[in-house]
């Protein structure tokens, strides 16, 4: 049922007019809190499990699987077009934040579509029916779900947030997120204003999909009116189908004007066949003639691919320089068959000369000899490991090919830097070995950018990255977006590697082993290393912000200035290592094992240390203020001038620990802790009522500095 049109006299008219801008006004403000409620019933509905989730996931004492797949396929999706950064490899959270992740994304998707249905059913939604709202066609009744879907999923969201992407994909802000949040809510407003039509103001959704948002309760109060005047019930009727004939002759459809116009369609078709006829023949032509010139050049390559061979056999008589001029011309050619005799000439050749014109030539192929070089790696790795780690001559000469094949590999990520991006060196063996001559080859790659660089499981023991650049920017040459060049070292050797100033921002380490390794200074923020090996390691001054870093070793590791805000350490193992000056704030600590650890001066406020082992460590002048310190460990330890104020203290365990410095000996400047006005441990207005172990000692001490305990007096 159309909109009804009331003849009226001029005074009719003119005194209806405030009533009905009043009405309309009345109606936009409840389509808006109507749409309002909508989305946010949608938005509540995700991230109410989404916030509970994350709450979860801090929870020290619930059992870690691994990411929801489909969260983790979501997520990239989602990052991709929006350019977030995304860390490969499928993370571990608490088994309830899978559950309740997984909610927060199907609960929004299902209510989305149970408004739809109740729209295309019903016309209103609950928030519409509330509000007295109501959506139709033009006969007057629901719009349906084709409709529906056009209305809602075309002309309200995509169009808008289309034209806004557009706006920021291309603007000199992206990929400032926070632009493109405003101008999506600017165009979806914009579009929701509506446009001018012949019936007043209609949005783009309801002119897309052929429906209007009248007033329910008005248009109700007309249908009780008209069922008791008949005859004017007719009138209208007469003028809406007047109007709709008049609207049809005035805006003829696409199957109207064909109709209208049979010898000009049958044109259009033929002259549309005929283009694709002819582009068609066109383009297989060239398809033809492409492969024609591709087997041409092959023919002519393979014979002189032959030619040159002939060159280099024992028997051809050709001197040292002949020689080396057919390597580098096999080198030329750069296809598959001259790079892999290539590959396998320099395993077999003995000449010093030639071996150094081989790796030449090899170089000069590039990138694009890595695959068959990696390929005879792992032959050589395999041949020098059944010979066995006695020095025999034949473990000599094996391991010398093997070496050779190393340097060539080297000094092609050295001159192609930045241009490897996507090579795969996994399972390649460029490191140290173990064997009693092995040590004749260290991997140099100093100042280089390998980005992108594939090196999962890869054998860098010893290597030398000082530096280096694991990291780029990607095609869009900004940084943390999703194409992000990002290198691959999970469960890659690299022990005593060097690796001082290098990028490893974002990088995938999981189950990395960096024993005794150098990362002073390295840029480690945002990078996964789940279960990595860094005992020993030096990360002095590294910045290890947001750094995954749950369940690795660090035992023994120097940790001295490094920046560890905000990094997920759940169950890693730190006895021993020292952390002189470390800023911890805000980190996941939870499980823990700090044992015999030297914390002096570190920064723990509002790091989460739930059920964490502090046993015998030295916390003498740590920053612990708002820390949450349930269930932990701290017999023993040392806490002279700790700041515990707003700490979370309950059940934590105080047997034999030390909240006021002793006597030092003005000798003893190792550590110089931080200048907090005070010659204690900061406990005032810390409740220290459900702490464990405290000795006489301790809780007069507590007692006269502010603390709160239920014997103090």
């Amino acid at each position: 049922m159309t909109t009804p049109i009331v003849r009226r006299t001029s005074n009719q008219s003119g005194q209806s007019k405030k009533p009905e801008r009043a009405n309309s006004l009345l109606l936009t403000s409840r389509r808006f809190a109507a749409w309002a409620a909508e989305i946010t019933l949608v938005v509540s509905s995700g991230l109410i499990p989404f916030g509970i989730g994350v709450y979860a996931n801090s929870r020290s004492d619930l059992n870690r699987v691994p990411l929801n797949p489909v969260l983790v396929v979501t997520q990239r999706a989602i990052a991709r077009p929006l350019a977030l950064p995304v860390s490969y490899g499928i993370p571990n959270v608490a088994w309830p934040t899978n559950i309740l992740w997984t909610i927060a994304l199907l609960a929004p998707v299902t209510l989305s579509w149970w408004q739809l249905y109740l729209l295309a059913k019903t016309g209103s939604t609950i928030p519409k029916r509330w509000l007295k709202v109501r959506v139709v066609n033009e006969q007057g009744t629901p719009p349906g779900l084709g409709a529906v879907v056009i209305r809602e999923g075309v002309g309200r969201w995509t169009v808008p947030i289309s034209i806004a992407y557009l706006l920021w994909r291309y603007s000199f802000a992206f990929p400032n997120l926070g632009l493109f949040t405003f101008l999506s809510l600017l165009m979806i407003v914009g579009e929701g204003i509506g446009l001018p039509s012949r019936r007043g103001r209609r949005a783009l959704h309801d002119q897309l999909a052929g429906t209007y948002t009248i007033d329910a309760l008005l248009d109700s109060n007309r249908q009780a009116q008209s069922a008791g005047d008949n005859d004017q019930a007719e009138e209208w009727q007469e003028e809406n189908e007047e109007l709709a004939a008049a609207q049809t002759n005035q805006s003829p459809n696409l199957w109207r004007r064909i109709q209208q116009n049979p010898n000009l369609t049958l044109f259009g078709v033929g002259l549309t066949s005929m283009t694709a006829v002819l582009a068609t023949l066109i383009g297989t032509q060239v398809y033809i003639q492409i492969q024609q010139s591709q087997r041409a050049t092959e023919k002519i390559n393979s014979q002189q691919f032959l030619e040159l061979v002939k060159q280099l056999s024992p028997n051809s008589g050709a001197t040292n320089e002949q020689r080396q001029s057919a390597i580098l011309a096999i080198g030329g050619l750069n296809d598959p068959q001259s790079i892999k005799f290539l590959a396998d000439l320099l395993v077999s050749e003995t000449n010093p000369r030639l071996v150094d014109t081989i790796q030449q030539a090899l170089t000069t192929v590039g990138p694009q000899a890595i695959p068959e070089l990696k390929n005879k790696n792992q032959f050589l790795v395999g041949e020098l490991e059944s010979v066995g780690s006695t020095a025999t001559q034949e473990q000599e000469l094996r391991q010398g090919r093997l070496q050779r094949n190393q340097r060539t590999i080297n000094k092609i990520l050295s001159v192609y830097s930045g241009k490897i991006e996507g090579v795969d060196l996994s399972s390649t063996q460029l490191g140290q070995s173990g064997t009693p001559k092995s040590s004749f080859f260290n991997l140099v790659l100093d100042n280089i950018d390998l980005s992108g660089v594939k090196l999962k499981s890869a054998n860098l023991n010893q290597a030398s990255l000082k530096g280096s650049r694991f990291r780029g920017v990607g095609e869009d040459g900004r940084w943390d977006t999703y194409d992000d060049a990002i290198a691959d070292l999970s469960q890659a050797q690299l022990q005593q590697a060097n690796l001082t100033d290098a990028n490893l921002s974002r990088v995938l380490m999981n189950r990395t082993d960096l024993s005794r390794a150098t990362l002073n200074r390295a840029n480690l923020s945002n990078a996964r290393l789940f279960e990595a090996k860094l005992n020993s390691t030096q990360l002095v001054g590294a910045d290890l912000r947001n750094a995954v870093l749950e369940k690795a070793s660090l035992t023994g590791a120097d940790l001295g200035d490094a920046k560890l805000n905000e990094a997920n350490l759940y169950a890693a193992r730190l006895g021993r290592a020292t952390a002189i000056g470390t800023q911890l704030s805000f980190a996941n600590l939870t499980n823990t094992d700090w044992q015999g650890a030297d914390l002096s001066g570190a920064y723990l406020d509002r790091a989460n240390l739930r059920n964490a082992n502090l046993g015998a460590t030295r916390l003498a002048g740590a920053v612990l203020r708002y820390a949450q310190m349930e269930n932990v460990n701290l017999q023993n330890a040392d806490l002279s001038l700790a700041d515990l104020r707003g700490a979370n203290v309950a059940g934590a365990d105080f047997k034999g620990a030390i909240l006021a410095p002793s006597k030092q000996d003005p000798a003893d400047q190792f550590v110089k802790t931080p200048d907090l006005g005070s010659v204690s441990a900061e406990v005032q207005g810390v409740d220290f009522s459900q702490a464990k172990n405290l000795d006489a000692k301790q809780l007069a001490y507590i007692c006269t500095q502010g603390g709160i305990h239920p014997r103090c007096p």
